[in-house]
């Protein structure tokens, strides 16, 4: 079992920067995808950024393109997701997943996820 724990939600200007961070336990990731999602209210779960654990490819939705960036810290075992240049059209519960397997942003192709932590920008 792969458990996820996001922190780093909060409310930020327009304009300004928030980073998350997912905290990853319970296996060796190797082989693993991590991928951050995000969901506003009435709206259905999309794809942000993935990255490959086990090396440094990285895949980005257009809207998180030129303002997010996704990395890992092997030694910490955790998975940021930076984010400048925020707009009121970022603000959602922003979550954590895994997959074993390839890069891809279908939201349906990984198994574990995190509790979400919120992120509310103030226009």
């Amino acid at each position: 079992q792969v458990q996820l724990v996001e922190s780093g939600g909060g409310l930020v200007q327009a304009g300004g920067s928030l980073r998350l961070s997912c905290a990853v336990s319970g296996r060796t990731f190797s082989s693993y995808t991590m991928g951050w999602f995000r969901q506003a209210p009435g709206k259905e779960r999309e794809f942000v950024a993935a990255i490959r654990w086990s090396s440094t490819s990285t895949y980005y939705a257009d809207s998180a393109k030129g303002r997010f960036t996704i990395s890992r810290d092997d030694a910490k075992n955790t998975v940021a997701l930076q984010m400048n240049s925020l707009k009121p059209e970022d603000t959602a519960v922003y979550y954590c997943a895994a997959r074993e397997g390839p890069l891809t942003s279908g939201r349906t192709r990984y198994d574990y996820w995190g509790q979400g932590t919120q992120v509310t920008v103030s226009s």
